[in-house]
């Protein structure tokens, strides 16, 4: 394949790639049927659009979308029980995941259940340095003690032994992650990712499933002439979980991620509320706000502090104590940047010396702290694109996580390499998995792990190209026009967001600012212009090259969108990459 505009090699060591002909074909059509903007019809044909759906999709309707929540194994014992334990008043106890996905399944259970005036329910969150991730023997053994319905959110489907020891409670699973052979011994476990499960929802995460319960307790509310929550009013939570948790945006999830971006725009939820206000998020929520600004505030108390932090944010009623867990999660996300800064650099070193050319990247050191081995691992993917491990060890084990890219599933690798031995245990989901590794087997668990992501795939693409969706010209790049292409979002795993070229242009400012960010302006020399913002262009040659241009001219690549400040509305680029215009 031809790189596009003959960049074979970009200021960012990139190969750019454009799109195929077939792509370009169809969105030529669509153009002509729909009389749609072409940067738009470019992104649907991209993202597999046909011209008759294209009006659909642009307004998804999650009616339409919804799946019954009863095509999910198990769903309607599990709400079933979980409706008698409200209606009787048992004590319900809820052992969740410390991740986003985690706190938010919690968080809509303890919601619902205020809502409906049930006794409150107890939160058990488990430590990540000293638990572990799920539920394990001690912990439920304690719970059972004391509950008589325990729900398992966004973990349990592996955990036998943890379940078995919960003797004297009901336990239901409500869980995504990729299940094994056989199921725990619980009273009901809900898992799209279920080896018996069809499949059609296995994009769903952790708190989507949790809402299709609820969904499945309403119906069954009606039926008995009673009336439950607004179960739409909770959105917000599940936009939040799916986008943290890297869930594909396709299908239903891409419904509830844009209604949970309006309901969340209304400000109504103290939590969240707080928690945008300590981000400083001055504009209309969207995707890259639930992934970059709320998700990893979120995640901070689960990776570095008190692990049942986010979820007791999220659930909360109280806008003064919202507002005091938010500066706390605020604090531990700048301590937890520090921390991973640390561990990047070291894990980035290492993997280039290992090389970025095979099927998997990875790297392991010494006390690499684990609440950031994933953080680190997305970062080495993203520089390789290629799957990518991160461990860090301590005594004779190594804890890590991995991430993956589209198409090639990592879970299911790393459930493999535990069943085979080589993993003293492992799961997770296709494109984020979680490992424990005996020290003297690392170097033996990688290259086995790397043979069987080779089979996927994994190490096919070039490890820096850069795919774009077509060229615009600064004139061309609309308020309007924006506002049309993110009507085809929310953008993010399984949808990525578009990417434009602006060929041959001339940059009349170029300033660094806070340290390593860079700010610029740039026109085609014929009266139009446009502003970009490159953050993190001076930790690597963009920056420098830029700010030096010397008056010669570039192609600049990237992502739109809206910047709002001062009340002022206009259009910026995101500026990922450049090359000079020979």
């Amino acid at each position: 394949m031809t790189a596009y505009l003959g960049v074979e090699n970009s200021l960012c060591g990139r190969r750019w790639i454009g799109p195929g002909v077939e792509v370009d074909r169809q969105a030529e059509a669509m153009a002509q049927v729909t009389a749609l903007p072409r940067p738009l019809c470019q992104t649907l044909a991209r993202l597999g659009v046909e011209s008759a759906e294209a009006q659909t999709y642009l307004a998804p309707a999650l009616r339409d979308l919804l799946p019954d929540p009863r095509d999910l194994r198990d769903m309607e014992p599990a709400a079933t029980r979980f409706l008698q334990a409200v209606t009787t008043g048992e004590r319900i106890a809820i052992f969740a995941d410390y991740d986003v996905d985690g706190g938010t399944s919690a968080a809509l259970l303890i919601d619902w259940l205020s809502q409906m005036r049930a006794p409150e329910p107890t939160l058990y969150i488990p430590d990540r340095i000293d638990e572990g991730y799920g539920p394990n023997e001690p912990a439920m053994r304690d719970l059972a003690a004391r509950h008589d319905l325990i729900l398992c959110v966004d973990c349990g489907t592996l955990s036998h032994d943890a379940i078995a020891a919960a003797a004297g409670a009901d336990v239901v699973v409500l869980d995504h992650h990729l299940g094994g052979e056989t199921l725990p011994p619980a009273l009901a476990v809900v898992n799209p990712n279920r080896q018996d499960e069809s499949g059609d929802l296995a994009h769903l995460c952790a708190a989507a499933v949790v809402f299709l319960l609820l969904v499945e307790a309403g119906r069954q509310l009606r039926d008995a002439g009673r009336q439950g929550p607004d179960l739409m009013a909770m959105l917000d939570l599940v936009a939040l979980a799916t986008v943290a948790d890297v869930a594909p945006l396709i299908g239903v999830n891409r419904a509830f991620v844009r209604q949970g971006l309006r309901i969340m725009a209304r400000r109504e939820r103290p939590g969240l509320v707080a928690l945008a206000d300590v981000a400083r998020m001055d504009a209309t929520p969207n995707a890259y706000h639930l992934g970059f600004l709320l998700g990893p505030r979120i995640n901070a108390g689960g990776r570095i502090g008190k692990a049942d932090l986010g979820a007791r944010l999220l659930a909360c009623q109280s806008a003064s104590e919202a507002r005091a867990m938010a500066e706390r999660l605020d604090q531990l996300n700048t301590e937890r940047r520090e921390v991973q800064a640390m561990v990047r650099d070291a894990a980035l070193d290492q993997a280039e010396a290992r090389g970025f050319d095979a099927p998997l990247v990875w790297a392991a050191g010494e006390g690499w702290h684990p609440g950031v081995v994933g953080i680190v691992a997305s970062r080495l993917k993203e520089t390789a694109n290629r799957p990518a491990i991160v461990i860090g060890l301590e005594g004779d084990e190594g804890k890590g996580s991995g991430r993956s890219i589209s198409g090639v599933d990592l879970g299911a690798a790393i459930q493999r390499l535990a069943s085979e031995g080589l993993l003293i245990k492992g799961g997770g989901h296709k494109m984020a998995a979680g490992l424990t590794v005996a020290r003297d087997r690392l170097e033996e668990a990688m290259a086995r792990l790397s043979d069987l992501l080779a089979r996927q795939g994994a190490g096919q693409a070039g490890p820096a190209d850069l795919r774009l969706d077509g060229m615009l010209m600064p004139g061309a790049a609309t308020i309007e026009l924006v506002e049309q292409i993110e009507a085809a979002g929310p953008f993010g795993a399984g949808a990525p967001g578009p990417r434009y070229v602006f060929p041959d242009c001339q940059i009349s400012y170029a300033k660094q600012l806070g340290g390593n960010h860079l700010k610029l302006r740039f026109g085609d020399g014929l009266g139009a212009s446009l502003e970009a913002i490159a953050f993190g262009a001076f930790d690597g040659p963009l920056g420098p090259a830029l700010t030096g241009h010397g008056g010669a001219r570039f192609h600049l690549a990237g992502r739109l969108d809206i910047n709002t400040w001062g009340g002022r509305r206009s259009v910026q680029l995101r500026l990922e990459d450049a090359a000079p215009a020979l």
